[in-house]
């Protein structure tokens, strides 16, 4: 009989870890919603397929909240994105629409 999950195995001993990236600020002004609302709805659109337009969406929040002092500032090569140039204003523009 196994004891897993039976009372009397102690108290869990091991030590927690802080996230890989650390911690940020959450955007509780909403400055970065309109960004992120799109993003949302691109993956609802493409049912959670990395489309390329959702990509250029994601890149435009992450560029967003790094603009607001809301994340630490990382080249987007480090954050999944193959380029490490940050969206177009174009791109910025359309999605504060």
């Amino acid at each position: 009989m196994s004891s897993f999950g039976s009372p009397g195995t102690g108290p869990y001993a091991g030590k927690p870890i802080p996230p890989e990236r650390g911690s940020f600020p959450l955007d509780h002004d909403g400055e970065c919603k309109a960004v992120m609302t799109q993003y949302l709805s691109c993956m609802k659109k493409a049912r959670g397929v990395n489309d390329p337009e959702c990509r250029n969406l994601a890149k435009s929040y992450l560029s967003c909240r790094m603009d607001r002092n809301l994340m630490a500032r990382d080249d987007f090569k480090n954050l999944g994105f193959g380029d490490s140039s940050p969206p177009s204003s174009e791109t910025q523009a359309e999605a504060r629409r």
